[in-house]
């Protein structure tokens, strides 16, 4: 779709009468040094909360709404002006978004054969380079496309969290009675954990399993009623989290039982050994989990794969105009470098150019533990480099008109390591070590593609309020550097801790998993694929069906015990709209804002219980203890962990949270 003359006309006079809420010629305090500290602060904050939630049930939710209400209400003794708000959410959100990446993508060293050594970049500073890398990319690669996807396309491209984000902003007034709702959440998310997780006063899981001998065998309905599960299904709704939950059901209560009626203990146990599972794993674990591991995960991931494949194919035609139009308003866009206002200045050119080359070669030659060396590592680096500018383009046109909520990053981090590969099998570089290699590719680009969605929705934020571009794009740069450090040390935290390890039940971290599938079933030949195309088939189904493959794929790969909850949560929205006669879609609604904080409060109070677990010493007898275990009280009094009335009394402990939840999404948001 070609941009001609009359069009560059019609969008340079729609931005001409466009009038930020400060002015171009006002001087107003900005980039000040507490707006600094606080966005940096929360930067890690949100970005420790973020590794947990990825980890735990694979999705993530944005940041910068919380962000810039916690920040209203932080300064409103002290006083700041609506930029120096921005300027915190906009550092502040730059951990989130590079969490999600790290998250999604990291851990699948963990995943690879022995032989790839991966392992050996599962570690601490590899992991911040690699963070810091796809995080810097992602924000520099936003700045010479700046003007041409956020001022050119004001009116085209919505940028819907930007948006609403800018409402919050603008409406600083009412950020008490906002925040109140987001601390109200999360408060209350804290103080159910506590009692849940940490004294132990009820069941974490309430769960009915029918026996291997009964008619319908290892049947199961479970449900971890966490606060942040429950928070992150009013967030995306009764719709997605129906389709959802669906897979886990097909998987635990259909495929489990169908598969037990015909797969004997010998090969059940077989098949996991064969996925390296041991014998004291096999022991310690129930008929449903070993059926779950051994084969209901392969066909999920099966399905996750082949509904990431799908999503890309139906982008194609949208990622393609959103790739040339973007070069071609970029070239457009770079006439315009004359004389510049305050509100239209960007970094300088310069900075993209040298910042860019300066990573090609550390990436090539700084990084310690790459499976490249010499030209390999430099044409590593440049691929890299490639493929992100190219997906950071596409990642911040399609949230300009989708939402970050939306935007397909596991499909375009599966395009890019099945491309990866396929250039690595040409090149025949199809030994275990370049396992490692194709994922250091994926997870840059992973990286900063989600960067560059939630630093496209900040940059519109800004440019709605007023803010000058070239402060917010240093202060991206400070959100980045400021998150990296603890991203890398909450993900060994919950490796190491009670949860851990990254890939258990508690832990499944569904994408990076697949992304270690794919890999090995590309370069390894380590893939079972019959398991694998049932998944892929099943997919196609749901789609045919006119259902989002990618949300069901989700639901199939996940416990049921993880998307029960996030369920349960959509159905309290829907309670709650059906009792205001409202729909709850708007972000800064009342109930969107405390799910925010229940979300915020359990991932938080999660980093925190995992901590405590990690505190281990050895005692006069020479065993261990665990502080967690400890602090347990609960477990000590039998009924509340065994038999039917446990399970009540965590179901009414978890119906309770949802009429909070309901409670505070009737309440009326105060001008």
């Amino acid at each position: 779709m070609g941009m001609g003359s009359g069009s560059d006309q019609r969008d340079a006079h729609r931005v001409q009468e466009f009038r930020p809420f400060v002015a171009d010629d006002a001087r107003v305090a900005e980039f000040t040094a507490k707006a600094v500290i606080l966005g940096a602060l929360f930067a890690v904050l949100f970005g420790a909360a973020t590794v947990y939630l990825a980890l735990r049930a694979g999705v993530t939710v944005s940041a910068s709404i919380p962000i810039a209400v916690l920040a209203i209400a932080v300064f409103k003794r002290i006083g700041s002006t609506i930029l120096e708000n921005n300027m915190v959410q906009t550092i502040g959100s730059a951990g989130e978004s590079v969490a999600a990446g790290v998250t999604f993508t990291v851990p699948a060293f963990l995943f690879l054969t022995a032989a790839s050594g991966g392992a050996d970049l599962f570690r601490y500073w590899q992991i911040m380079m690699l963070s810091m890398a796809g995080g810097f990319i992602g924000v520099l690669m936003m700045i010479p496309l700046r003007r041409a996807l956020i001022v050119q396309e004001h009116g085209t491209l919505p940028y819907p969290e930007g948006t609403a984000c800018a409402e919050v902003l603008v409406a600083g007034e009412r950020g008490g009675a906002m925040a109140r709702l987001v601390f109200s959440g999360l408060w209350t998310a804290i103080a159910y954990k506590i009692l849940n997780s940490v004294v132990a006063l009820f069941k974490e899981v309430p769960a009915w399993v029918t026996s291997k001998t009964a008619v319908l065998r290892n049947f199961t309905v479970n449900c971890e009623i966490t606060p942040e599960y429950m928070g992150v299904g009013y967030i995306i709704g009764p719709r997605v989290a129906g389709v959802m939950v669906s897979g886990s059901i097909l998987g635990w209560m259909a495929l489990t039982p169908l598969l037990s009626m015909f797969v004997s203990d010998e090969t059940l146990h077989a098949q996991l050994g064969s996925l390296g599972f041991s014998q004291g794993w096999i022991d310690s674990h129930s008929f449903a989990e070993q059926f779950y591991r051994g084969y209901i995960r392969l066909i999920g991931a099966g399905a996750v794969a082949m509904a990431g494949l799908m999503s890309l194919a139906r982008s194609l035609p949208t990622i393609w105009s959103a790739f040339s139009g973007s070069v071609r308003s970029l070239r457009g866009g770079l006439a315009h470098a004359g004389a510049l206002r305050r509100t239209e200045h960007d970094l300088p050119i310069g900075v993209v150019v040298i910042g860019s080359l300066a990573l090609v070669l550390l990436i090539a030659f700084g990084m310690p533990g790459l499976p490249t060396t010499g030209l390999g590592s430099l044409v590593l680096a440049l691929l890299i480099l490639a493929f992100g500018f190219f997906f950071v383009t596409v990642s911040s046109r399609i949230v300009g008109l989708i939402g970050s909520t939306s935007n397909p990053i596991s499909g375009m981090t599966i395009a890019t390591l099945m491309g990866t590969c396929a250039l690595f099998v040409l090149a025949k570089w199809t030994g275990d070590a370049y396992q490692s290699a194709a994922v250091v590719v994926g997870a840059i680009v992973c990286i900063a593609a989600a960067n560059a969605g939630a630093t496209s929705q900040d940059l519109k934020t800004g440019f709605l309020v007023g803010a000058t571009p070239w402060r917010q794009q240093v202060g991206l740069f400070i959100g980045v550097f400021a998150s990296v450090f603890a991203i890398g040390g909450t993900l060994f935290l919950m490796h190491h801790s009670g949860y851990g390890p990254i890939g258990s039940d508690k832990l499944p971290a569904p994408q990076p998993t697949l992304i270690a599938t794919i890999v090995k079933g590309i370069l390894g030949g380590n893939l079972q694929w019959a398991f694998v195309m049932v998944g892929a088939a099943l997919a196609v189904m749901v789609q045919v069906m006119g259902i989002s493959a990618l949300a069901w794929a989700v639901g199939a790969y996940l416990p049921l015990s993880t998307t029960m909850p996030i369920f349960v949560g959509g159905m309290v929205r829907l309670i709650a709209e059906r009792l205001t006669g409202e729909k709850q879609e708007s972000e800064v609604s009342s109930g969107m804002l405390y799910s925010t904080g229940l979300v915020a409060g359990g991932s938080i109070g999660g980093v925190v219980i995992a901590a405590l677990s990690a505190i281990i010493w050895t005692q006069a007898d020479g065993t261990e203890a665990n502080l967690l275990e400890q602090l347990k009280v609960g477990d000590r009094i039998s009924f509340l962990h065994e038999g039917g009335a446990a399970n009540l009394i965590a179901v009414l402990c978890f119906v309770v949270l949802g009429w909070l939840l309901v409670r505070a999404a009737r309440r009326k948001i105060e001008a």
